[in-house]
């Protein structure tokens, strides 16, 4: 597969509403899009870094700059036989997942595309549909969030996922409890506690969770294997994990019981492959998670989620939930909890280029690299 050429864009897509967790408010999903042009065919992926090193330490700016000065030029121009050969070659780049991660999940979906197969057949999924979460924002009051979780359930969503921060925590979980008895319902703090709450997540403990995602610091495992030991609930890994090695450690240890995998975290679909393997070694449960991706993001995410240990509703639910006008042309929703696999190559979505146009803050072309000639 030869790759031609590159564009870079950065691009901001409204939110319906405000969407809010223990890391601040956001209004506006900012992020890196990214097209891969090879032998007449596009592939195309958004990178899930941030404007601010909220989430992990990437951020917008920095990933724009290593895309266009090293990674991109290291790959243009040059023929590669599947996405392993061509990540093979980026090895010497330390860190930087979610940077790779977007060159990477493009080469799958053009290569696949070339190959005239869907993504989540590459892969090797077996399922042509999702379980399919939803995940709830911090709201303005238990009230309205126990509302907003009971209309959810009512649209067949299989799990309810509440964002928690100190102070809005055991109060709105068991409001929530009570008024869905039998409907799974998790929590994430996005690291927001350390073991000094431990009493809150204690009466989090008795309230009957399916899980608690990342409770603890970002990357401090060995808290999450103490906090383990003393919770019934397991506990769910989300930002420690960022390889197949992390997985191997925190499930080997006890860190968890379960990992949440997103694929632009973790570098890319060979990676969250890795993990997926892993975690099913140890007999524990996997599930996407999301970033608020647009329709691009959220198709790969769909076609990752077909693998077999993605046996946990994921966060892929309907792109109506979110955008009064998403960047593709195909609708993403779900129906009965279940989220269908975008039918077609690749990803099975196409970008709707005028509306891209009109949310593209800006554009960047890159090319291969200009060998020197040789006694020049």
């Amino acid at each position: 597969m030869h790759l031609d050429r590159a564009e870079l864009r950065v691009v901001s897509l409204p939110l319906l509403k405000p969407f809010r967790t223990s890391f601040g408010v956001m209004t506006d999903k900012n992020f890196v899009l990214l097209r891969l042009f090879g032998e007449g065919l596009e592939g195309v992926a958004e990178g899930v870094m941030d404007l601010r090193p909220d989430f992990r330490e990437e951020t917008i700016s920095g990933a724009l700059a290593l895309l266009q000065d090293t990674v991109l030029p290291a790959v243009l121009g040059h023929d590669w036989v599947n996405p392993e050969q061509l990540m093979r070659h980026l090895t010497g780049i330390r860190g930087n997942r979610m940077a790779l991660a977007t060159v990477e999940m493009a080469f799958w979906d053009l290569w696949s595309r070339s190959l005239g197969q869907p993504l989540s057949a590459v892969l090797g999924g077996v399922r042509d549909a999702v379980p399919v979460g939803v995940s709830l924002g911090i709201q303005a009051s238990v009230e309205a969030t126990v509302d907003s979780a009971v209309s959810h359930a009512e649209q067949g969503y299989r799990r309810i996922k509440l964002k928690i921060q100190p102070g809005w925590d055991v109060d709105v979980v068991r409001a929530v409890k009570a008024a869905l008895p039998d409907t799974p319902v998790t929590v994430d703090a996005n690291a927001a506690y350390s073991l000094a709450n431990l009493n809150t997540l204690r009466e989090l403990d008795t309230l009957g969770l399916d899980y608690i995602e990342q409770p603890l610091a970002w990357n401090d495992m060995r808290d999450h294997v103490k906090l383990q030991a003393l919770m019934n609930t397991p506990l769910c890994l989300d930002e420690c994990i960022t390889t197949a090695q992390d997985a191997r450690k925190a499930l080997e240890t006890a860190a968890c019981r379960l990992v949440n995998i997103k694929v632009g975290r973790v570098g890319g679909h060979l990676e969250a492959r890795r993990v997926h393997d892993v975690a099913a070694a140890f007999s524990a449960p996997v599930w996407c998670g999301g970033m608020l991706e647009s329709g691009v993001g959220r198709a790969h995410n769909i076609h990752l989620a077909t693998l077999e240990n993605f046996t946990k509703p994921g966060d892929t639910s309907s792109s109506s939930r979110y955008w009064a006008r998403d960047l593709i042309h195909e609708a993403l929703e779900t129906s009965g909890g279940m989220m269908p696999v975008p039918a077609g190559h690749g990803i099975g979505v196409t970008l709707d280029l005028p509306f891209l146009e009109t949310i593209t803050q800006q554009k960047f072309e890159v090319g291969p690299v200009r060998q020197p000639v040789a006694g020049r």
